[in-house]
């Protein structure tokens, strides 16, 4: 078995990939859907996977959520359960494109390509990491009010875009990813201190955004996905519901973004010097734009 990150292009046959522009086309959001995305922060209904793309994705994440898999170390992160309640779980992982060809190949959905090109301008995309977020029937963990480029910071420039798709349907009562519209123009807010608590990001809001703070609920069908802002609040509820909610999320940042550390940027990922361009095997150039 091979570290998968080693091959920047699809090996299997999940997805067929485009020949023509014209086959491209058939991918492309429409310029309401993009005016929607940049009003608003973030685009929710856009169909990524087909039947037998779920069922295989699923099966993926039952080999790669196993703490024994034998390329469990290639992870940058593993969590069984990261949730802040001992009563409730949230299982998190970073990496997994690593570890098995269905979701190496998903990053190159060419659904998900297009889209996140256009949504970051007309730009070419790179890659940035992936994760995996399962809340189990009945006790699954929340996700706490956060922006996700509060914990990127460590690249510059702000040019960074998250696709989240559910393996399951996601509901309300299951725990469906819920968003601040708007929010994405507050700029960049302080982290609270204690990250799991659902609603500590309140504490570091003024008076006009805690108005304007009306969560929107976006319950989703499996293989369907939802793009957003690098600051856009968003968060998730606990699933005390009898299904279970299981998801993964594709991070990709434009092309020409750069390292602002001399830390990794990621655990196990070689430095790349502050001020230098993210590249490399392990941020892959994976749509061009013409």
């Amino acid at each position: 078995m091979r570290d998968l990150s080693d091959y920047s292009q699809p090996i299997t046959n999940l997805f067929d990939q485009p020949k023509t522009k014209t086959e491209w086309e058939k991918y492309r959001l429409t310029q309401d859907q993009v005016d929607f995305f940049h009003e608003n922060g973030y685009l929710s209904g856009i169909k990524l996977l087909d039947e037998d793309q779920i069922r295989t994705l699923k099966e993926a994440l039952e080999e790669v959520s196993d703490p024994k898999h034998p390329m469990h170390h290639l992870f940058h992160e593993f969590h069984s359960n990261e949730s802040s309640d001992p009563n409730q779980v949230l299982f998190h992982s970073l990496g997994h494109w690593r570890i098995h060809p269905a979701f190496h190949d998903v990053i190159w959905n060419p659904a998900f390509l297009m889209a996140a090109s256009q949504l970051l301008g007309n730009k070419s995309v790179r890659f940035w990491h992936d994760q995996l977020f399962c809340k189990p029937a009945k006790h699954g963990g929340n996700v706490a009010w956060h922006q996700d480029y509060s914990y990127w910071t460590r690249t510059i420039a702000m040019q960074h875009l998250t696709c989240w798709c559910g393996l399951d349907d996601a509901t309300e009562a299951n725990g469906c990813l819920n968003y601040i519209p708007g929010s994405h123009n507050w700029g960049l807010l302080d982290k609270p201190a204690l990250a799991g608590e659902m609603d500590g990001l309140k504490a570091m809001l003024n008076k006009e955004q805690l108005a304007a703070f009306n969560p929107v609920a976006v319950p989703l069908k499996a293989g369907y996905a939802t793009f957003h802002h690098p600051l856009m609040v968003h968060g998730s509820y606990a699933n005390f519901s009898d299904r279970s909610r299981r998801a993964f999320v594709l991070n990709v940042f434009a092309d020409g973004t750069l390292s602002d550390t001399d830390e990794p940027l990621l655990e196990g990922v070689p430095v790349i010097p502050k001020g230098e361009k993210m590249d490399g095997k392990f941020f892959p150039l994976i749509f061009e734009a013409k």
